[in-house]
């Protein structure tokens, strides 16, 4: 039987979860980005303000993929967004051991008033200085059973089976 499900995607700045969302809609992406703030310039050249909209269709399902803002400043759309989802990806940029505390800190606030299955993206795999998604899982301090994924965002194979799995996961 077809389902429609609300799935968020989040993580810490600059994780790649724009990335994610665009390299496997099958429509073209509603986006909210804007220019960067001068902190973060270095970095990139826009940042999600609001979300990031996309739908794909996997099998009989079909994915509603909501985008969250990465930073702090815009924490109230997690709430927003988090609203009756049914699954939940972190996106975490495996190459910047940095980020994990505030991705730990997102999956807390995110699952806490919902539980939801979730996967771990351990994203940037085709870089050398990614860690592993085992190394991913105990670096959020995870269980075991936590599926954490490798992953790369810009190709569309790899989120895809990341959604797949999720998909999988929600009953």
């Amino acid at each position: 039987m077809p389902r429609i499900l609300k799935i968020v995607v989040t993580g810490p700045f600059s994780a790649g979860k724009s990335l994610f969302v665009k390299t496997i809609s099958d429509i073209p992406v509603v986006s909210t980005e804007r220019k960067i703030s001068l902190r973060e310039k270095g970095m990139k050249p826009q940042t999600t303000v609001a979300m990031d909209y996309g739908r794909v269709q996997l099998g009989d399902d079909v994915l509603h993929l909501n985008g969250t803002p990465g930073q702090a400043r815009f924490d109230f759309m997690w709430e927003i967004l988090g609203r009756e989802m049914h699954g939940l990806v972190m996106v975490v940029d495996a190459t910047v051991k940095e980020s994990f505390d505030d991705a730990r800190t997102m999956l807390d606030d995110m699952l806490s008033p919902r539980p939801v299955p979730f996967v771990v993206a351990a994203n940037k795999q085709d870089r050398d200085d990614a860690l592993h998604p085992d190394k991913v899982r105990k670096a959020l301090a995870l269980d075991r059973h936590a599926l954490v994924m490798p992953c790369v965002a810009s190709r569309k194979t790899s989120v895809k089976m990341v959604l797949s799995q999720l998909a999988e996961m929600i009953q």
